[in-house]
């Protein structure tokens, strides 16, 4: 799957910036990430922006929350709506019971892991998740380039998924680009977000294509 991140998109156009990845073999997810200007040194946009953004498009929109106490503030990006709400297992009080809140609300529960956080410690956490968002550069700013040390987060969650200990999408985020693209999917990436490499092109829709052509390509290679 391909999740264009409106964080590089033209915040003045987001309707249409939003249409530009449709298509046939357009965007799978819409990734948006909010930033509370505290947990991350930034700040983009809350739940009002969300509900509208909500309003404009068909994609699923995948919410990533870089905010602080989002046991008090995630459930309502999943009553508006959002398909996925991402929390950070740094900022969560409780994930486990966060998780359940999310799901109850009618949204899919996913857990971020900045790039120095281990993952084994939340093995157990994880099973109550639906989507493992590995973070591939600091968060809080787009453009930077990809930390390649995080893959072996990913190949240990793709191990653990596919022996049957977990049931979740691993996804990635931070420097996708169609020079990364490859070493996310070999180490066992389901769903990439890409936020300069889609948006900065200049037809949007042909970018998400070319990112799945490349994973795609790869996929038969390995047969």
């Amino acid at each position: 799957m391909i999740a264009p991140s409106i964080l590089s998109a033209d915040f003045a156009r987001l309707a249409d910036e939003m249409a530009a990845v449709q298509g046939e073999r357009g965007a799978d997810w819409l990734h948006v990430d909010v930033m509370d200007g505290h947990f991350v040194p930034n700040l983009t946009l809350g739940l009002p922006v969300v509900q509208s953004l909500l309003a404009t498009t068909a994609l699923p929109v995948d919410c990533h929350l870089m905010i602080e106490k989002p046991d008090r503030w995630a459930v309502g990006y999943a009553e508006a709506g959002s398909h996925n709400v991402t929390v950070h297992v740094e900022a969560a009080e409780d994930p486990v019971m966060l998780a359940k809140n999310l799901r109850a609300a009618g949204a899919k529960a996913g857990l971020a892991i900045k790039p120095h956080t281990p993952l084994d410690p939340y093995l157990d956490v994880l099973k109550h998740y639906d989507t493992l968002l590995v973070m591939s550069v600091e968060p809080g700013f787009g453009g930077q380039a990809f930390m390649a040390d995080v893959l072996g987060k990913v190949r240990r969650a793709r191990r653990l998924v596919d022996a049957g200990h977990l049931n979740l999408v691993v996804e990635i985020d931070g420097g996708i680009n169609a020079d990364t693209i490859e070493q996310a999917a070999e180490a066992g990436v389901d769903c990439f977000v890409a936020g300069s490499a889609v948006y900065a092109a200049e037809n949007p829709a042909q970018a998400v294509e070319g990112l799945r052509r490349q994973v795609e390509a790869l996929s038969i290679r390995a047969r």
